[in-house]
């Protein structure tokens, strides 16, 4: 599983990128795009380009603006086209979408869906204007609710289901910072060209990597806010304990902000989760 990280300009969002593997310049791989941000946009052409990859699925931690602004423009790239039309000459097939997947799927926590049809303006009065700030040098993305939708079912129980070709998620309920936060659990072994910064003792030989894409539930040292509107502090607290006691020691916690960590350290280190374990 090939797994790389760019960050968007805007908040310094984390922005990855999950593929079954590298492509060719003959047949890009389809690929996962997690929590394309403001301003990813340039960041994610060069990585698909490098990689040889090409827009599948777009997948989002929960509904906050910094989380999802470029993710319309991956998703209504034309089928076999072009998603980023100013790219250099002869780089176009690295980076067309799949054109066997029409029309590009955004998923995301159902109970976070509302939030499409004004990211901004869900984040309440003043980080609205702060953010709308913020992203005029990339442009207003237009949104419409029915573009995003819920996880697939399957993805939502027992060892997950298929998300993209050759690549499984499981999809975990986690709310407590927006009431459809989804932490998004991957488990497989990494490739090689994987670039996602792995935290001292997360490479074990001998184990096979759990991935969890945490989003603005857990960071390294810290969580997520829960005053945000559809924050809840007792959720949080139940989420961090499902988590805590739910996935083994050596996950490795990929945040929507910052650095890695794994679970192991934050149990130790981080003290949201100590309290949330009393």
């Amino acid at each position: 599983m090939l797994v790389l990280r760019v960050i968007a300009p805007v908040l310094e969002t984390n922005c990855y990128v999950v593929a079954a593997g590298p492509g060719t310049p003959a047949q890009p791989q389809p690929a996962l795009v997690i929590d394309p941000g403001a301003g990813a946009r340039e960041a994610l052409r060069e990585v698909f380009c490098e990689h040889h990859l090409s827009v599948h699925t777009v997948a989002l931690t929960h509904g906050h603006a910094d989380h999802l602004w470029d993710a319309i423009v991956l998703a209504d790239a034309e089928p076999g086209g072009d998603a980023w039309p100013d790219a250099e000459p002869g780089a176009a097939a690295d980076l067309r979408t799949d054109a066997a997947t029409p029309e590009r799927p955004i998923y995301l926590g159902a109970p976070d869906r509302y939030r499409l049809a004004d990211p901004a303006g869900a984040l309440g009065p003043e980080l609205a204007a702060l953010f709308t700030q913020l992203t005029e040098p990339y442009g207003r993305r237009h949104w419409a609710i029915e573009r995003g939708t819920g996880f697939p079912a399957a993805t939502l129980q027992g060892g997950g289901a298929e998300i993209v070709p050759g690549v499984s998620l499981r999809a975990v309920p986690a709310p407590g910072h927006t009431e459809g936060s989804t932490v998004l659990l991957f488990s497989d072994e990494l490739h090689p060209a994987s670039h996602i910064a792995l935290p001292r003792g997360a490479d074990a030989p001998e184990l096979t990597p759990v991935l969890a894409f945490t989003g603005d539930v857990l960071f390294a040292g810290s969580i997520g806010r829960t005053d945000l509107p559809g924050g809840d502090e007792k959720e949080m607290t139940s989420t961090l304990r499902t988590l805590a006691h739910s996935l083994p020691p050596h996950t490795v916690v990929l945040p929507g902000h910052g650095p890695a960590s794994t679970l192991a350290t934050e149990r130790v280190s981080n003290p949201h989760l100590r309290s949330a374990l009393g």
